[in-house]
């Protein structure tokens, strides 16, 4: 065969290999990037979109420092924590995207996790379980409970961008503000004001303060930890603490102490009821005695009265009026007896 003729029929080979090859990849980059460009966003997500590597933004200049999420930091974490506001996707779609964009979907759902969940070592914190944290006498406690967190909308380049490990963070800056708050915790002092020294002389325990001050210490938690949305795009919906339990062997101890204040508060709670009850019955008596006087002398006063206006009516009135009393005094007795002057 001709050289020129075989070398035409493999140059045209080659021509329709490399037509074959354009037209698939045409028919792939179709399919891969313009048809399955389109996504959805579901109802508990929601989206960022970034182009080669840099989101989009909601406006340029906005920041969280200008946002209602920035409130919480002080003015020296603005600077640090001065995230972009991105524009958020909301549920929906379909949505488009081009081959050099990329779509970064968030869960916003509310999540419940352990209060000594690590989230880096999970034997850490007996395996999950407790947390502990030491009072400020020293006593060495466990805390159990649970915190709801979700991501932050207000938020996402946080959550996405900003840090690398959110939730290790965000447990990280709970734990630490809930054992500083711990080491320093002291209740009010509303039994010393009402004047009951049975339980100012156990105020001062900081496990009996803890115990009793639950609520408030989840309270100042939630105001301590709503700057975590800012610093980390979490958001702390609420801290639960359940329990706070010190070591076994000053559980005994401690149940001693309490029962004997106990004890105490009920015998002066008594004392108290039976000095109120005899205060009570004490002036009651007052009061019956002075109705009583009142009562004896309404009638005196009555009558000096009539007498006085009997004698302003005229000097023969008294007279008159001491004649019909004896006589009215005559005609009850029965038997008189009259002095006769000699």
């Amino acid at each position: 065969m001709d050289p020129d003729k075989i070398f035409n029929l493999r140059a045209l080979h080659a021509g329709d290999i490399l037509a074959g090859a354009l037209i698939g990849l045409a028919v792939w980059f179709f399919v891969r990037y313009l048809i399955f460009g389109f996504f959805t966003v579901d109802q508990n997500e929601r989206a960022v979109i970034s182009s080669f590597g840099r989101a989009q933004r909601l406006r340029e200049g906005v920041s969280t420092a200008d946002s209602a999420v920035g409130v919480s930091l002080r003015e020296d974490e603005k600077e640090r924590y001065d995230y972009p506001q991105l524009r958020v996707i909301p549920p929906g779609g379909p949505y488009f995207k081009w081959p050099w964009q990329r779509v970064h979907k968030v869960t916003i759902a509310t999540q419940t996790v352990n209060l000594a969940w690590d989230p880096e070592d999970r034997n850490a914190n007996s395996g999950g379980t407790i947390l502990e944290a030491v009072t400020k006498d020293q006593l060495n406690v466990g805390l159990t409970g649970q915190l709801r967190w979700r991501v932050s909308e207000e938020n996402l380049y946080a959550y996405i961008f900003g840090v690398k490990q959110p939730i290790v963070h965000m447990m990280g800056f709970f734990i630490s503000i809930l054992r500083q708050r711990i080491a320093n915790f002291e209740a009010p002092a509303k039994a010393a004001e009402a004047g009951d020294p049975a339980a100012s002389s156990v105020q001062g325990i900081s496990i009996n303060d803890l115990r009793k001050n639950l609520r408030s210490l989840n309270e100042i938690m939630d105001q301590e930890c709503a700057a975590a949305s800012a610093r980390y795009g979490v958001v702390l919906d609420a801290s639960l603490i359940t329990s706070i339990d010190p070591p076994p062997d000053v559980e005994s101890a401690l149940a001693a102490i309490n029962t004997a204040h106990n004890q105490v508060s009920s015998d002066i709670s008594l004392a108290q009821a039976s000095a109120d009850q005899k205060i009570v019955q004490s002036r009651r008596a007052v009061e019956i005695e002075t109705l009583n006087a009142q009562a004896e002398v309404e009638p005196l006063v009555a009558m000096a009265d009539q007498l006085s206006a009997l004698k302003a009516s005229g000097p023969d009135a008294l007279g008159f009026y001491q004649r019909n009393v004896r006589l009215a005094l005559f005609g009850k007795a029965e038997r008189v007896i009259v002095e006769v002057k000699s």
